[in-house]
């Protein structure tokens, strides 16, 4: 693997520079009996939120705020710009924003609850493959929050079709997790053993990782030439800050599952090595850990940012072609301002 790469951007659609694209004023009328142009100055209006977990699509609120935005004052224009941070949604929201992208499905995987779950994976037209954990072992998939036994074992199988698929550049979406197993799970999916002190593999889940006595790398896949993870959190894997204190509540664990998973991954730390204090250690339930330190160990990390820009999409006007994959946030800030 000859870089590994960890970036905590903001994900966004935006025009990408040097792509050609040209802009056009929207003027929206108002129809019905009472009709009349609107007579406030237009405004230039950019529609930017995240998903709403459970609730909707980062597309689907930019639409829904866009239109009612419309309603009220029909004559300003209208920037839609779904956002996404690594977590659920991250898929869509690049697939949309990059017409050359092309959205593969890879059957199904092993959810984080062990029920089947749909895997897909993005090509980029820069070469790489976008994988969002969220997507295939996520917890807004879960039946019920397994804090104790919930696994990235999906993960793994869906980067290991990836990687038969050819993919030497591989970008990871990071959060939304609904496991804190130090991504063992995946990585047992690739290849890797985590065995008790009677040589038996572990069970799937972060709560296993307490009996941890060795770990066999031998069999693991050869990484991509190049790993990124997209994560959001500078969380390290254990402590107060970590993966289990931070994230563990939300996946349903309670005081005492926050204090069991927390040794455990300090078990885990133990016996792989690695960094786990590193910043974005604990994103996605120690993943980020867990991939960088197995993986790493035959490659050299290269200690540098990536970040993503997707295109742009604006009320009534079609996307933009771009086969480029840039730094977003300032672009967004301008066209707030221009």
């Amino acid at each position: 693997m000859r870089g590994f790469r960890m970036s905590r951007p903001f994900y966004t659609g935006v025009p990408a520079a040097g792509s050609g694209a040209r802009h056009r004023r929207v003027t929206a009328v108002r129809w019905g009996a009472r009709a009349r142009p609107a007579t406030l100055d237009a405004m230039r209006i950019v529609v930017a939120p995240d998903s709403f977990t459970g609730s909707s699509t980062a597309a689907a609120a930019a639409s829904a705020i866009a239109a009612g935005w419309l309603e009220v004052r029909p004559g300003d224009e209208v920037l839609e710009l779904p956002q996404a941070d690594g977590g659920v949604g991250t898929l869509e929201v690049v697939a949309r924003a990059v017409p050359d992208a092309v959205l593969r499905t890879a059957g199904s995987v092993t959810g984080a609850d062990g029920r089947p779950a749909r895997a897909r994976w993005l090509a980029l037209p820069d070469g790489r493959a976008l994988v969002e954990l969220a997507d295939c072992v996520g917890l807004v998939h879960m039946a019920a929050p397994d804090p104790l036994g919930a696994s990235t074992r999906g993960l793994g199988e869906l980067l290991a079709r990836v990687l038969d698929a050819g993919a030497e550049r591989i970008v990871i979406g990071l959060g939304g997790s609904g496991s804190t197993d130090g991504g063992t799970g995946a990585l047992a999916a690739l290849g890797a053993r985590f065995l008790d002190a009677d040589g038996h593999p572990l069970r799937d889940g972060g709560g296993a990782l307490a009996i941890l006595a060795s770990i066999e790398l031998s069999g693991l896949r050869p990484p991509p030439a190049e790993l990124t993870l997209w994560c959001d959190v500078d969380a390290p894997l254990t402590g107060p800050r970590g993966a289990a204190s931070v994230f563990g509540p939300q996946k349903g664990a309670t005081p005492d599952d926050v204090h069991a998973l927390d040794a455990a991954l300090v078990r885990l730390a133990t016996v792989l090595g690695g960094e786990p204090d590193a910043p974005g250690a604990g994103a996605a339930g120690g993943t980020a850990y867990g991939l960088r330190t197995a993986w790493g160990r035959a490659s050299h990390p290269v200690p540098t940012q990536s970040r993503a820009s997707p295109g742009s999409r604006r009320r009534s006007h079609p996307p933009t072609s771009s086969s480029r994959v840039r730094a977003a946030s300032t672009r967004v800030r301008r066209a707030a301002r221009s």
